[in-house]
Order: structure tokens, then C-alpha cells, then sequence
């Protein structure tokens, strides 16, 4: 699942090509995603123009003059561009493959720059939400989500508030949404690395210390991640086609009985399951 550089970079690119043009017809090729894409869709969407591309969290918001489309990715939700004059596709997907089925295209939109925006998502987890005469703010997915990692709300004494008395292992927290929001698997193995924090550490036993450690390394793994045009695990790529870097930066992340990263370290990079989820982190500096 994309998380919050990914989301950020596609966001970025894909704005780039978009900006500010008109929405002529909307197609629907396959309506069961998550939630149905529902009939209405289209009629509500063309003569739109995308005035704005914004990011919260894990998702992707399209901005119209009194609308707001609402895009989650699933576990292998995309977006394609393709030239209408001719075809060609451009590598805009998180996960790019060349062997692409037209057949998992679920909606098309058919801009007046002469491009085709088509979501593809095989297994079919990703949703489409449009919301109208509403602040981004009401909207219902988002209400509940915590601070973003950036924010000047996601500071000591929020984390402090949070986490007291709360009987919950520091590597959950972290993958909470309502608590900071964006994380994923890859950035809070990572920055729990970084940290030197053990990931079944329970939250509530941090001392202020490692808590400003935290949002400190939470910041600079993203940040890193988005300078680097996020992960490319699986051939992610952005508008341009071109691959992120982070993949070449991981510490602990897939690293499993390699040595640790720090020089000074004599320790070997574990594997454990955390909530059913992998947890890598490094037996002598993480303890």
C-alpha cells in the first residue's frame, strides 16, 4: 500500500499534467471497487475543472469549484495517463508493469488537454468518493485522522497527552491513523530504526526525550523519502516515469538477518510480526 511519500509524490507529478484542466466525459468500465463508483459520477463530473490536487494522509483529493473527489488507492490502486490522440501511455502508476490489463481499468477521465486520466486497480480496494458544498475538513474519511507528521500539532506535548496510560506497543501507535497520519509499515519500521526504539516498546513507558527523537526521525525518513521520489519496492513510479530512490536507503525495512546499518553495531536485523504486519529492527541497538 502507497503511504504518505508516495501518495505525496504522485500527487505533485501528476498535478503537473492535470492543472486546471477540464473534465469532458467521465466512463465508467467497472464499478466495483471497495465502494461502487455510482452511475452519478459522471453527470456531476464533466464540465469540472481540477483547480487543485491536495494530499491528506493516504489520500488523494481532487479540488473542483464546489466539489471534492476523494481518492484512496487500496493495496493496488493507480492512476494511468494516456494521449488521446494516439494511445500512448505514460508511466504514471505506483506500481508500474508493462503487462497493465485494460480490464482492471475501473473509470475514465477524458480531459480537454488532450489527455486521459484512467484509475486501474487489480485488486480492487481503492475507492472513489465525490463530496459537494463541503468543507475538506466535514468529510467524514478524514475527520478522525490525526495530525499530519509536518504539522506543528504533531509535537511533545500532543504525543505526551496521547500516549498516557494507553497500553499499546509504540510500533502500533505509530500505524494508527487517528494518532499521526500517513505512516505506513515501511516508514515506521524505519524511523523506530532510527529512534533506536524497540518496537514492542509500550508507548506509554517514553520518556520526553525519545518522544522529541521520534517526531524528529519520523520527519527525516519522510522527508528523505519524498526527496528521494518515495519507494520503489514494486516499480513505483511518478508521472514521469521515473523511480523512487528510499528502497536504497533502508535500514532495517526488508533487511531481515543482515547486519546493522551503524557502524558502531555489532547487531543483525530481525523479523518479527507485529498485528500481523512485519516488523524489522536491529537485536543490539534497538533494545
Amino acid at each position: 500500500m502507497p503511504e504518505l511519500p508516495e501518495i505525496e509524490i504522485v500527487k505533485r507529478s501528476l498535478f503537473k499534467m492535470v492543472n486546471k484542466a477540464k473534465i469532458v466525459n467521465v466512463k465508467i468500465n467497472n464499478k466495483n471497487l471497495r465502494y461502487k463508483i455510482p452511475d452519478t459520477l459522471s453527470k456531476k463530473l464533466i464540465n469540472e475543472k481540477i483547480l487543485k490536487i491536495s494530499r491528506r494522509s493516504k489520500y488523494l483529493i481532487f479540488h473542483f469549484k464546489n466539489k471534492l473527489l476523494l481518492v484512496h488507492f487500496g493495496m493496488s490502486g493507480k492512476f494511468l495517463i494516456v494521449r488521446s490522440k494516439d494511445s500512448k501511455m505514460f508511466k504514471t502508476s505506483f506500481y508500474y508493469d508493462l503487462n497493465i490489463l485494460a480490464k482492471h481499468n475501473h473509470i475514465y477521465f477524458v480531459l480537454n488537454n488532450g489527455l486521459i486520466l484512467i484509475y486501474n486497480d487489480v485488486r480492487r480496494f481503492g475507492f472513489f468518493k465525490l463530496f459537494e458544498n463541503i468543507k475538506l475538513k466535514e468529510i467524514i474519511f478524514l475527520k478522525k485522522l490525526g495530525p499530519e507528521p509536518f504539522s506543528v500539532l504533531f509535537c511533545i506535548k500532543y504525543v505526551q497527552k496521547f500516549i498516557k496510560n494507553r497500553k499499546k506497543n509504540i510500533k502500533n501507535l505509530l500505524m494508527d491513523q487517528t494518532f499521526v497520519s500517513g505512516l505506513g509499515n515501511i516508514y515506521a519500521n524505519e524511523a523506530l530504526f532510527l529512534s533506536k526504539i524497540h518496537p514492542l516498546r509500550q508507548c506509554s513507558n517514553l520518556e520526553r526525550k525519545s518522544i522529541k527523537n521520534l517526531i524528529y526521525n519520523i520527519r527525516r525518513v519522510l522527508k528523505i523519502s519524498i526527496n528521494q521520489g518515495g519507494s520503489s519496492i514494486k516499480d513505483f513510479k511518478n508521472a514521469y516515469g521515473k523511480s523512487g530512490n528510499f528502497q536504497q536507503f533502508f535500514n532495517v525495512y526488508g533487511q531481515e538477518n543482515k547486519n546493522c546499518s551503524r557502524i558502531s553495531c555489532k547487531g543483525k536485523i530481525k523479523k518479527i510480526s507485529i498485528s500481523n504486519r512485519s516488523s524489522f529492527y536491529c537485536n543490539s541497538c534497538q533494545n
